[in-house]
């Protein structure tokens, strides 16, 4: 047995929270990271880390080890709670992009690139947005994770071919309506 399974049994059966803190300072700096990448905002990543952590906990009794390994049930949470993110009122898509007047322009150049960068960006999550949340899903683990197509499948319980033709119509999607 692998030192998560132990751990989850100790969750389970004894309700270790020494345990539980083991488990979560395991996998925290990890999935804080992934959440990081897609929502660039520290205090919204660590809330929306925290509550992926809380969930973990609360459907710990759900996880089955023969179904999949520990990371890639957590994964299938952190995942949902982003598309739920994004999909929330409290997401304001301006919290992307700092407000102008907040950046000091020090290289007019390299200002208008970045922007121009962070305006691409915005329209790319604003597609992604739109999407199913199975698409969503699919789309983040590729980027933001930089997950194969085989972990993908394995997370979301597809099967690989499916999640490949899924995610090419995704990007011919993004490509078709960015431009």
């Amino acid at each position: 047995m692998d030192k998560d399974l132990r751990l989850i049994k100790k969750i389970k059966k004894r309700n270790s929270r020494s345990a539980a803190d083991e488990l979560i300072s395991n996998y925290y700096k990890e999935i804080y990271i992934y959440v990081f990448k897609q929502t660039s905002d520290k205090e919204t990543s660590m809330d929306i880390t925290q509550e992926i952590f809380i969930s973990m906990l609360k459907s710990l009794d759900s996880f089955d080890e023969n179904k999949s390994s520990f990371r890639t049930w957590l994964y299938r949470i952190a995942t949902n709670k982003v598309v739920d993110y994004f999909r929330s009122k409290n997401y304001k898509y301006t919290n992307l992009i700092e407000t102008i007047e907040d950046k000091q322009i020090e290289d007019i150049t390299d200002f208008t690139v970045n922007l121009e960068h962070k305006e691409d960006v915005e329209k790319i999550q604003e597609i992604v947005n739109k999407l199913s949340s199975e698409h969503q899903e699919i789309f983040r683990l590729k980027i933001f994770l930089q997950a194969t197509f085989l972990e993908i499948s394995k997370i979301l319980e597809l099967s690989e071919s499916t999640v490949k033709t899924k995610y090419y119509s995704i990007i011919k999607k993004i490509k078709k309506e960015f431009n």
